[in-house]
């Protein structure tokens, strides 16, 4: 969808009969019968069904490979070389392709990799919820997004390089999530010390949490001394700006949690737009919690088309129904995009 939204014409071959799991990941579904699921991440494509082990199909496929400038699949190891589609054989008979296959676990497991056992195995949920609680899944597919935007800024940066780069590319969800842990994996190999799960705070910061005010929860993201400062300034935290130990983000985290109590009982005393209209002011990092519906009021986005992409990304076609355009990619290929509307 990524590579679609930036003007890629993206034909997506399904299963025939079921086609992509997602489409029955539901409720909510829409007058149209598609998933809310589906719908968030199949714009701007044409749809075709297509069976393996139908000769007719494989023979389509084929073709579509041959025309095609990438190829994106995700199947298991073996599975498309048992029906002469393997990466290994297209990309030689076709020396302009660029293939990438996205996988759970590496392109030699056979392992399904889906967000959740992911997410398990990556470390994700061991850093992820309340210090005394369990762990915590991401409220998003977060592995999967990752992935995906990884899979394209791969894809895209062997285009750029005109066929001098790499033309097989590999992206796991593994190894995209397990990157994704930045500061929490170089804090554990720095320190020799495992992570440990912080909620809604911070390993290395303080302010930086959730706090209540009167009204509602609203978060404070202090992230460096000047703001700190600024911070105890808007709030009105004589005691907190005048003591030489806070004013550096070591001292505070030495003293984590009388810095944030304090911060907590004078928040709590007054309407969240207070303290943002107060925070804004003095330049510190700070925002209300949204629920989904607030925040979406802030964007462009559609039940059908889903949040718009930013710049330079443009929504052209609505998600394709299953096999909507199987009969003009049949009979057009890769020319069907001059006529699907």
């Amino acid at each position: 969808m990524i590579l679609g939204d930036l003007g890629a014409d993206v034909i997506k071959v399904e299963r025939s009969g079921q086609g992509d799991d997602t489409r029955g990941w539901g409720p909510p579904f829409d007058d149209r019968g598609e998933s809310a699921y589906y719908l968030s991440i199949n714009r701007n494509k044409l749809s075709v069904a297509a069976d393996l082990a139908n000769p007719e199909d494989r023979a389509l496929l084929q073709q579509l490979v041959a025309e095609a400038d990438v190829v994106v699949e995700n199947f298991r190891p073996g599975t498309l070389e048992r029906h002469g589609l393997g990466p290994d054989a297209m990309l030689a008979a076709h020396p302009r392709l660029i293939w990438c296959t996205i996988t759970g676990f590496g392109l030699d497991s056979p392992r399904p990799g889906y967000d959740f056992v992911v997410q398990a195995e990556s470390g994700w949920m061991a850093i992820t919820g309340e210090p005394t609680g369990s762990p915590m899944k991401a409220g998003v597919a977060v592995a999967d997004v990752l992935a995906g935007k990884d899979a394209a800024i791969a894809i895209l940066a062997a285009r750029a390089g005109g066929g001098r780069g790499a033309r097989r590319l590999a992206v796991s969800l593994l190894q995209s999530a397990t990157t994704a842990l930045v500061n929490v994996a170089q804090n554990t190999m720095v320190s020799g010390r495992e992570a440990r799960r912080w909620g809604n705070a911070h390993a290395n910061l303080v302010p930086y949490e959730l706090f209540q005010a009167a009204d509602r929860a609203l978060v404070v993201a202090v992230g460096s001394d000047a703001q700190f400062a600024a911070c105890v300034r808007a709030l009105e935290l004589p005691s907190l700006a005048a003591d030489p130990e806070l004013a550096t983000n070591a001292g505070r985290l030495a003293r984590r949690a009388e810095v944030v109590s304090a911060i907590a009982d004078r928040v709590r005393t007054a309407p969240a737009v207070e303290w943002i209209a107060r925070l804004d002011a003095a330049g510190v990092p700070c925002g209300v919690v949204k629920p989904v519906l607030e925040a979406l009021q802030a964007v462009s986005a559609s039940p059908l088309m889903g949040v718009a992409p930013q710049a330079p990304g443009t929504v052209r076609r609505p998600p394709p129904r299953l096999d909507e355009h199987g009969a003009l990619v049949r009979r057009s290929g890769w020319a069907a995009f001059a006529s699907a509307v």
